[in-house]
């Protein structure tokens, strides 16, 4: 921490999002908030690589200029970039103290790997995604989730009253991150628990399945789904289902809450490698882990006509969302998180792309269009 202008004791639960802390919150989240250790294979990782040809690849800013890659990245706050190329890394660049072991939050790309959980529980024949969530949460039962089927809650079509207002201070996205311990306890506000939080919400007005409306909780409340039906421990899960056995080098991280429940709508830490070598697995049809069926639905996207009309189109027009993943309708799926996290996999060049960040703001729509240009600029190259 030597390199920037803060002491660890400066940060806390009020600023950890802001940069400069978040350059080394963001990598420290476990330091921050209990977490669960997601256990990895522990293999030791080969020495990091550089970009290689691609440090002088063109890419455009939001303002128009274009600039090499490598001042690409540094201009636009990234703390990791990884590209993966049949299964092996060929190109790298960290900063701000990042490396090739180093945990890096990954916020919403962690609904991702509950979408690939839930495939497997599936298969296993442990989880319906026909069957209702309240089948697997009875306390769902009367609240916005009592009546959704699972494969609703995966593909964000769920009728829910809730605003995800980054930003909030005072309402439920506020009420929301103090059940999950990621801000400060409030004097006068009794603080719930995720779970109790989750069964408060209420139904909208319209039917589920209907519209995609990307609300956070909706995977949270997945993550407690997955959990009853494999009769263990998200973390657990993860760690045997997906982590150890593609051979994952380093553990990653789950925030939890008072009760251990985890937040897994954006509360996992992993490697910039690791993420790849997770995104690899798809790109592969699953690796044997995953079934292969499951993998082949991500790709063929979900309904594109309730996408077109959901909250979220304008980020890939023409594509879909199905179990927490992106079909971008550009012949890619991606993963993503605010503050410009970012897993791209493309079939069709073999690559799979990692670039995580400590971005200033939890949305920067003008930079995101550029990232997804990047993404395509980089497969294709």
């Amino acid at each position: 921490m030597s390199a920037v202008n803060f002491k660890r004791s400066d940060i806390n639960l009020g600023n950890w999002r802001a940069r400069p802390y978040s350059t080394w919150s963001f990598r420290n989240m476990a330091e921050l908030v209990p977490s669960a250790v997601i256990r990895s294979a522990r293999l030791p990782e080969k020495p990091q690589r550089d970009l290689g040809q691609f440090s002088t690849l063109l890419i455009r800013n939001p303002d128009g200029h274009e600039m090499p890659l490598d001042a690409f990245l540094t201009k636009s706050g990234s703390d990791a970039f990884v590209v993966m190329k049949k299964g092996e890394i060929i190109a790298e660049w960290y900063a701000n103290g990042c490396g090739p072991s180093e945990p890096h939050l990954i916020f919403s790309i962690s609904k991702s790997f509950t979408g690939l959980i839930a495939g497997i529980l599936e298969a296993q024949e442990k989880l319906s995604f026909a069957a209702p969530v309240s089948a697997y949460v009875p306390e769902a039962k009367g609240s916005a989730y009592g009546d959704v089927t699972v494969r609703e809650l995966l593909n964000m079509t769920v009728s829910v009253v809730f605003e995800e207002s980054y930003l909030d201070e005072t309402g439920d996205f506020d009420r929301y991150r103090r059940a999950v311990l990621w801000q400060p306890e409030h004097p006068e506000k009794p603080t719930p628990t995720l779970r109790e939080f989750l069964v408060s919400l209420r139904k909208a007005d319209h039917p589920h399945g209907t519209r995609h409306a990307y609300r956070s909780p909706n995977s949270d409340m997945a993550g407690l789904v997955v959990e009853a039906a494999g009769g263990m421990r998200y973390a657990d899960l993860l760690s045997t289902l997906v982590w150890q056995p593609m051979g994952a080098h380093t553990d990653g991280f789950i925030t939890v809450d008072r009760a251990g429940s985890p937040r897994t709508s954006g509360g996992i830490s992993v490697s910039a490698r690791d993420l790849a070598r997770f995104g690899d697995l798809v790109r592969r049809g699953g690796g044997g882990l995953v079934p292969e069926w499951f993998i082949e639905s991500l790709w063929q996207g979900g309904d594109r006509a309730v996408w077109a009309t959901g909250d979220q189109h304008y980020i890939y027009p023409g594509g879909s969302y199905r179990s927490y993943w992106y079909e971008t309708g550009t012949g890619a799926l991606a993963g993503m998180g605010i503050f410009g996290q970012w897993l791209w996999v493309d079939r069709s060049s073999e690559t799979v792309i990692v670039r995580l960040s400590s971005e200033p703001v939890p949305v920067n729509d003008d930079l995101d269009q550029c990232i997804i240009a990047m993404m395509k600029a980089v497969s294709a190259a």
